[in-house]
């Protein structure tokens, strides 16, 4: 695979249209679903897509990645605001790892008293 191919599809018309032919109104549903969850309200717009990308960094979508940092810009968030949230999501990640240790810390423990026995 050359530098310049992607393992991802382009996002294309043709896709989208097979994905609203194959979800039987489920994909208007969530059009219509994201439309209002990224609509200004307790929150907004801007802090909606900051949050956004922070998050599509954790999942790791690089659809959303870059169709979020485009949103977030469009709507007035600094590429600072952009890069600190995605830090936010680092520490994040990172720090859930760290806690979860304890279950393996606490299947260490089980394994080696159960040698003992």
């Amino acid at each position: 695979m050359s530098d310049t191919q992607s393992i991802y599809p382009p996002a294309t018309p043709d896709i989208a249209r097979r994905r609203r032919e194959l979800s039987s109104g489920l994909a208007e549903a969530f059009k219509n679903f994201s439309q209002a969850v990224f609509a200004a309200g307790a929150l907004d717009a801007m802090t909606k897509q900051i949050i956004a990308v922070a998050v599509a960094h954790v999942t790791q979508c690089p659809f959303c990645i870059h169709s979020h940092t485009a949103g977030a810009l469009r709507v007035g968030a600094t590429e600072s605001q952009i890069m600190e949230a995605i830090w936010v999501a680092a520490e994040m990640r990172a720090g859930g790892a760290y806690a979860h240790s304890a279950l393996a810390i606490d299947m260490m423990a089980q394994h080696k008293h159960s040698d003992a026995d």
